[in-house]
């Protein structure tokens, strides 16, 4: 699937703040957005600097992301859900931030199946060889 610029900015940006609704970001996470970031095609200093300051920075609002097509949207779901799982433990919060990226793009069944899912392997599969975004091309 091919993915713009714009798309893998709102892909990245929309995981930052999802790991942010914990109000605290763990090493693992940290690793595997630095890992993402440069698997989407940002440089790596910037990836860096997006995670030290995700947690305070007050200009950065928590409106879900709109991509340009629900297949995207799909894939963020399932990356954001097993993002989720890295640190032990799903998060409300979590949870209600990915449900309301769902809404916005209008993936309300597609949502409820892979929540269901979600908690059926309870995050055992690897992040890193299965996150969904390595199957982007870009544009």
């Amino acid at each position: 699937m091919k993915i713009s610029l714009n798309d893998r900015s709102l892909y990245y940006k929309g995981l930052m703040l999802l790991i942010r609704k914990d109000h605290e970001i763990h090493e693992k996470e940290r690793n595997m957005m630095m890992h993402i970031g440069e698997t989407l095609g940002f440089e790596s200093g910037f990836c860096a600097n997006a995670i030290e300051e995700i947690i305070d920075n007050k200009h950065i609002t928590d409106s879900p992301p709109l991509f340009s097509e629900p297949r995207i949207a799909a894939c963020f779901i399932r990356d954001g859900l097993r993002l989720s799982a890295l640190d032990g433990q799903i998060y409300k919060a979590e949870i209600g931030w990915l449900e309301s990226v769902a809404e916005n793009n209008e993936l309300g069944a597609e949502w409820d199946s892979e929540l269901e899912r979600r908690n059926l392997t309870n995050g055992t599969e690897s992040l890193e060889n299965g996150l969904e975004m390595k199957h982007f091309e870009w544009e």
